[in-house]
């Protein structure tokens, strides 16, 4: 099973949601969009699952043109962030709706619902009420509708949002097995760059309605090959500044250090660097040997690790570090960045270097 876009947007009045998109999506792995809030990852998946009408292009499934097809006849599943269950219904029931409006004899109908809530451990619960579970198990069962459908597309918008931490994990980690080999395009829409990392597969980073850069995720993480995906592929935020290069030297204020390989052939002349945050670090290491002295700003402690935001002339700057360090706000802090894991952008955004 094969999605396509071609060159397809989307308008609301004299407002364009989407700008021409052409993606190609393919059952196997995930396919994720990633972006910030107001990107366009809902509205390309309202184009691709049918309950917006496009304003141009064509959508096809399996080289079928399904641009005009209502939603019943494309046969999607879509799961939101919301908990969407009928309360009045068993969990059995919610995930037998679909294939009851679509007629399936009942003996089919309890072998697939059987399934599903044995996959997403709801067994105990068919005979419930979506108010008597909990958050995670009300998600679990929009899921498992979504399963127990057999699209040919399942779309999850940010799915697992409103799910408490240790939920969101459990179903992070499960969502692959879960839906592996099923034979259906899987898109998952997130605002979270280390949720892409984690699902895998390919990922279309998405900003202002258009995709940035589309490929497998882990390369368009270390590779992004324009300013934009840079800074939406980073949690913390990238670090970004202007920079001289003058012979093979890169001069950030005072600070300066040496060019090499594809970065030291460049034309001398003002070019933007950007590195993400945990390739700098609150101690010198082999690799991290460019000191940068900033002032603290803000600090936080999540799980394992420890982020600084200081400043270092005005500019601000994000360290990402394992293990816990005692910063104090307001502090003059020596921190050391890993210059080999630089990137440079010409004046128009596209990777140089």
């Amino acid at each position: 099973m094969t999605i396509q876009l071609n060159a397809v947007t989307k308008q609301v009045g004299a407002v364009t949601h989407i700008k021409p998109t052409t993606l190609t999506l393919k059952a196997g792995h995930f396919n994720v969009l990633l972006g910030e809030t107001g990107a366009g990852k809902t509205s390309l998946i309202k184009l691709m699952a049918g309950l917006d009408p496009a304003a141009s292009g064509t959508i096809t499934f399996d080289g079928q043109d399904v641009t005009r097809l209502s939603p019943q006849k494309r046969n999607i599943s879509l799961v939101h962030q919301f908990f969407v269950n009928y309360p009045h219904m068993t969990v059995f029931d919610n995930i037998a709706s679909p294939l009851k409006i679509a007629g399936m004899a009942k003996s089919e109908i309890a072998g697939r619902v059987e399934e599903a809530a044995k996959l997403l451990q709801l067994t105990p619960m068919l005979h419930r009420r979506p108010q008597e579970l909990s958050g995670g198990q009300q998600q679990r069962t929009a899921l498992a509708r979504a399963i127990a459908k057999e699209s040919r597309a399942v779309f999850l918008d940010e799915p697992l949002a409103n799910l408490d931490y240790k939920l969101r994990e459990e179903l992070r980690d499960q969502l692959p097995d879960i839906l592996a080999g099923r034979g259906a395009v899987v898109v998952y829409a997130t605002s979270e760059p280390e949720e892409a990392l984690l699902l895998g597969g390919t990922t279309a980073l998405m900003h202002d309605g258009a995709v940035a850069q589309f490929g497998p995720t882990a390369e368009i993480y270390r590779n992004p090959q324009n300013l934009t995906a840079a800074r939406v592929f980073s949690d913390p935020p990238i670090n970004v500044s202007q920079i001289e290069k003058r012979g093979t030297t890169a001069h950030l204020g005072a600070i300066t250090w040496q060019l090499t390989g594809d970065a030291a052939t460049l034309s001398d002349g003002t070019y933007t660097v950007a590195i993400h945050p945990n390739n700098i670090l609150p101690y010198r290491s082999d690799t991290a040997t460019v000191p940068l002295r900033g002032q603290v700003q803000v600090t936080e402690l999540t799980g394992s690790e420890s982020s600084a935001h200081f400043d270092v002339g005005g500019i601000n700057w994000v360290s990402l570090a394992q293990g816990v360090h005692p910063y104090e706000i307001g502090e003059m802090h020596q921190f050391f960045m890993d210059p080999s894991r630089c990137r440079y952008f010409a004046a128009d955004g596209a990777l140089v270097a």
